[in-house]
């Protein structure tokens, strides 16, 4: 899957207008990544990608880049 499918991906689970998020963008400075953007992320890992995504693994995630690295 290529970085333009993660990041359309990404940025419907936050229900965010297409082109929004660049994997630079800070975790912190988007107002839609909350818990239930978080709740549809864990969702997400485990039915398209099928794989387990913890609490500590999404704190430690700062980036739209990390996300992105853990869906390879």
């Amino acid at each position: 899957m290529n970085d333009e499918k993660k990041l359309a991906m990404l940025e419907e689970l936050m229900e965010l207008d297409e082109g929004t998020l660049k994997p630079e963008t800070e975790l912190a400075d988007i107002d839609e990544y909350n818990s239930m953007a978080k709740l549809s992320l864990i969702v997400m890992m485990s039915d398209e990608f099928g794989k387990k995504l913890t609490n500590d693994q999404i704190k430690s995630f700062k980036t739209v880049h990390d996300i992105m690295d853990y869906m390879a």
